[in-house]
């Protein structure tokens, strides 16, 4: 949901003059900026190498839901597959940007009882060692669809129908604003490595 909300703010925004989406699946999204690549395993990107050099920035959207996993295999899939790709984007793009997608109430200090937090807080904390100075963890809420999404599973199906309500309850954003807030930080930087939803919204600006 988060990765097909940012690819198409990406699309239509005139900062951006190509887009690289790495997929595990065929996406059904043509435009002129897109290129797809398929991987079969994120953990192997030997092969595919020669492709992801010459790019500014990876907004990484990547994760799965930690119910009912298994600290050590959730691990292996937020925090182990974020690192082989973040190092691999690294020593090809020396100064690009990484900005990760990570949740609220991410735990720092990596001490909490929230498993998921635990380990999302981690993979931020390690992450700001590859890329120093230019790495970015985004700790969204609750999130608005954009216009023409279609990716929508779990109980992210009735975001869209809920979300005038529960943003009356909730800090929220969109994934437009996540999205622009994104390209505003590779562009112009930023003075926390830790956006919450009010930093989102403040570089973004609200809609």
């Amino acid at each position: 949901m988060v990765g097909e909300g940012v690819l198409l703010e990406c699309l239509e925004n005139p900062a951006i003059a190509e887009v690289l989406m790495i997929n595990r699946r065929h996406f059904d999204r043509s435009h002129p900026k897109l290129k797809e690549l398929l991987v079969a395993d994120f953990m192997d990107l030997d092969a595919v190498k020669t492709q992801l050099s010459g790019y500014d920035a990876c907004f990484y959207c990547a994760g799965i839901s930690s119910v009912g996993m298994s600290e050590e295999n959730y691990s292996k899939i937020i925090y182990n597959t974020t690192m082989h790709v973040a190092g691999t984007l690294k020593e090809l793009n020396p100064d690009m940007a990484f900005i990760f997608v990570s949740g609220s109430h991410t735990d720092s200090t990596e001490q909490g009882k929230l498993m998921w937090a635990r380990v999302k807080g981690r993979t931020e904390n390690a992450l700001k060692h590859i890329f120093p100075g230019k790495q970015y963890n985004f700790r969204p809420g609750l999130m608005k669809p954009v216009k023409g999404q279609k990716n929508f599973k779990g109980y992210n199906r009735y975001i869209k129908l809920l979300y005038p309500v529960m943003s009356l309850f909730f800090r929220a954003c969109s994934l437009q604003q996540i999205a622009r807030a994104m390209i505003l930080v590779t562009l112009n930087g930023y003075d926390k490595n830790i956006l919450e939803v009010k930093d989102i919204l403040d570089v973004a600006g609200k809609e």
